[in-house]
């Protein structure tokens, strides 16, 4: 009997100890396929993350920062929900007052929608502007007139006329330089020119927030400071 219980707990160490092996070889196959991917793929995740963050869950918590209830950040979380997808699409658009349907847009729809409730409508704005003073605009997009329907939903012509509007301050890299309702642009990873909307809440570091479509629609997260900031304007209401 006593013979009978040693073979079984032989047999037994036996399994373990080849199941144990097995396992071990799984496991370094395992990282040894995983290890190159991981170095082949980590410099294109951490150029996307910023992206890749707009599809999770804006779960953060934060602080409120001192704002007037018609602030311009106020304002632009109301697109929140209700923007739910990034299209740069060219439309043919009404004047004045043009939009295209509130479901999508750009980030620079973002604003655009935003100070018509502050009362200025930057498609009018920017396009009169432009009308006058055309030579001094961008001409990135081999344009030889101003064009109503897209001028004004491109950054870099935002950042002329907000700072002929002398609204235009120095970009910093201090939190407390950036107040709720101000507007900051920047350059992606791409390379593509952003813009954004300084939001009236903080992260836990004081950081304020940003409201912004970068890819998912209108988004509330701590993306101040992602990317290398390229403009700061705090737009003066007449």
């Amino acid at each position: 009997m006593q013979t009978a219980k040693n073979l079984n707990f032989h047999l037994i160490t036996q399994l373990m100890k080849k199941r144990i092996i097995i396992s071990l070889i799984v496991f370094h196959i395992l990282l040894a396929v995983a290890i190159p991917l991981i170095i082949h793929f980590w410099p294109a995740y951490k150029k996307y993350e910023p992206f890749i963050q707009q599809y999770l869950p804006g779960n953060f918590s934060y602080t409120e920062l001192p704002a007037e209830p018609d602030n311009l950040a106020v304002m632009a979380r109301r697109q929140i929900g209700v923007t739910i997808k990034y299209d740069p699409s060219y439309e043919s658009l009404s004047y004045p007052g043009g939009d295209v349907p509130i479901e999508r847009g750009v980030c620079t729809d973002v604003v655009i929608r935003a100070m018509r409730l502050k009362g200025i409508d930057l498609q009018k704005e920017v396009h009169e502007d432009m009308k006058r003073n055309f030579s001094l605009y961008p001409k990135n997009w081999g344009l030889k007139r101003p064009d109503k329907n897209i001028d004004h939903r491109r950054v870099p012509n935002l950042q002329v006329y907000f700072t002929r509007q002398g609204w235009s301050l120095p970009v910093s890299n201090n939190s407390a330089d950036y107040k709720p309702g101000d507007i900051v642009t920047c350059r992606v990873s791409s390379g593509r020119p952003h813009i954004m909307v300084v939001s009236d809440r903080a992260t836990s570091n004081g950081t304020p927030m940003v409201i912004h479509n970068l890819g998912n629609g209108t988004r509330e997260n701590p993306q101040l400071f992602t990317f290398t900031l390229t403009g700061h304007y705090r737009p003066v209401y007449k």
